[in-house]
């Protein structure tokens, strides 16, 4: 069983449940998935591209991602429709619970100069997504020759509110930037 999810079970679900002054235990906040997405345009030009993000994502999310292909050619990216452009992988239960983990306990702290993730990253529905430069500050890749992957990882969450989507994320130790009057 992952670690956070133990602590989301023992402590933070009491601890949400009242805070915000709900009465049912399903009402209560939670993660539902994490989609992490790897854009490859270079995987245009050189097919090799695609496979080391594919070996790169499986290696940080513990799941084969799936590839996918441009919707349309555009010319002046040299990209024709069919073509693989990036990879991505849907993360639910125990390993969601552990990529978070590993997300917020080893890979962000990791991160040059980093000072926390934006709190304006909400997208009005209680979804977050944060972008992650390059992939190599997973613990899982370190001593890998790899060329840097920019990430994207979106976490889509039971609510509909943003204000208690970031109370969520907050209390499973996401890192939120402090305002400048804190």
């Amino acid at each position: 069983m992952a670690r956070l999810y133990d602590l989301y079970k023992e402590k933070i679900k009491k601890s949400l449940k009242s805070d915000l002054g709900i009465d049912n235990d399903m009402a209560v906040p939670r993660v539902i998935k994490v989609v992490v997405n790897a854009g490859v345009g270079k995987a245009t030009q050189d097919s090799k591209y695609l496979i080391e993000a594919v070996e790169a994502l499986t290696a940080i999310t513990g799941q084969k991602p799936v590839e996918r292909v441009a919707k349309k050619s555009v010319a002046g990216f040299k990209v024709r429709e069919g073509n693989p452009i990036g990879v991505s992988v849907t993360l639910r239960g125990d390993r969601m619970y552990e990529f978070l983990d590993r997300l917020v306990n080893a890979a962000l702290p990791r991160i040059r100069d980093f000072r926390g993730v934006k709190k304006s990253a909400f997208d009005g529905h209680g979804n977050y997504s944060v972008g992650i430069k390059e992939h190599t500050v997973f613990p899982e890749l370190i001593g890998r020759e790899v060329s840097p992957i920019s990430l994207q990882v979106n976490i889509q969450t039971s609510t509909e509110d943003d204000d208690v989507a970031r109370t969520l994320l907050a209390a499973l130790g996401f890192p939120f930037q402090k305002d400048e009057s804190e």
